[in-house]
């Protein structure tokens, strides 16, 4: 018995949607939603190509209309990041399982608003941070728990990125605190959200930001110094003001035993895997390291929930956590000094006042 999905959002993120849905073999494309036709028209233009399956795919303009289809079992949200909350709690409340696409929300009160309305409803929530599925991020995961690194000390990230003013004037509601959320949820929320998957809870936060291009109001350049209930250390630093080009990312861990380091465009080479007293071996690793379809392994342990109720990787409480440490950046910004976490509120537009 299949998964049946719909689709809110017909943009180019919802491409990898579809492609990952036409890999799952218990998953079909239902509806797309779109208030642009010749968007949804090309997305189900895509999944037949992807899927090489000939189906019968309601499209909706509307999106409350989609949720009224009894047959749709869930619905992915590929929607611009300001309709992501709205969107998902009508969903939770028209019973259909939810997969939202990063960020979740941007507010701390519609994070917890459609986490309380998915377990009310008993229903499955999974904010899209794939890079948990990827197999070689299990595998720095399994590391780290199994104690090999030893008591960690510190975890950076660092994301280098070219987001030029054509970017963002292709679409109106990119570079507003209110409706685009930030640079940090937008491009470097997958980061941070690994490192505190390695590392544990964040437990206080100081941050700062820049933003250098007049034409916007979020930031082109974040710093954060995060300490993590371990006592652990982490650093992030973050810019879109990379010159010409995308310049890619990096991860280390740093622990008392052993060292784990990534690089590359999707953090696909390994620059450093050492633990001490083990021998590596590099060719599994690189192996691991090249396989990067988590994004199929994210919608099979998706489709694996709703239908014999295991658990998922990424729920509303986990994708939430580094919602709420860049909140805490954003906030320590604001502030100009350390911040604890939890936060008690916070939302993207309180940044208005920077």
């Amino acid at each position: 018995m299949s998964v049946r999905f719909g689709v809110i959002g017909c943009g180019s993120i919802s491409r990898k949607h579809l492609h990952a849905l036409s890999k799952c073999e218990k998953a079909e494309l239902a509806a797309v939603s779109d208030l642009q036709k010749k968007r949804m028209d090309e997305a189900g233009e895509y999944y037949a190509v992807c899927s090489g399956r000939i189906e019968s795919i309601v499209r909706y303009q509307n999106y409350r209309d989609m949720l009224h289809d009894q047959k749709i079992d869930a619905v992915i949200i590929a929607a611009v990041s300001g309709l992501h909350a709205e969107m998902a709690k009508q969903s939770l409340l028209a019973g259909k399982h939810v997969i939202l696409e990063k960020p979740m929300t941007l507010s701390l009160k519609d994070a917890d608003d459609i986490i309380e309305l998915a377990e009310q409803n008993n229903l499955k929530l999974m904010v899209c941070h794939q890079m948990r599925h990827r197999p070689i991020m299990k595998k720095i995961k399994e590391t780290i728990e199994q104690g090999k690194l030893g008591r960690p000390y510190l975890g950076t990230v660092t994301l280098r990125l070219n987001r030029s003013p054509a970017y963002y004037a292709a679409a109106s509601w990119r570079g507003g605190w209110e409706k685009d959320g930030g640079m940090l949820v937008n491009q470097g929320i997958h980061l941070i959200d690994l490192l505190q998957w390695f590392l544990g809870d964040v437990e206080s936060v100081y941050g700062d930001i820049l933003a250098a291009a007049p034409e916007k109001e979020t930031e082109d350049v974040a710093v954060g110094v995060l300490t993590f209930g371990s006592r652990a250390k982490g650093v992030i630093e973050a810019n879109i003001i990379t010159q010409p080009n995308n310049l890619g990312s990096s991860l280390s861990i740093f622990g008392a035993n052993g060292t784990i380091s990534l690089e590359g465009p999707s953090l696909n080479r390994i620059s450093r895997w050492f633990i001490h007293g083990e021998e590596t071996d590099f060719e599994e690793l690189a192996k691991l390291a090249a396989l990067q379809d988590e994004q199929v392994l994210m919608y099979e342990t998706f489709i694996n929930a709703v239908q014999s109720d295991e658990p998922l990787l990424i729920d509303g409480h986990e994708g939430k956590k580094a919602l709420e440490t860049i909140f805490g950046i954003y906030q320590s910004a604001l502030l100009r000094r350390v911040v604890e976490l939890p936060l008690s509120s916070f939302q993207t537009a309180d940044m208005k006042k920077k």
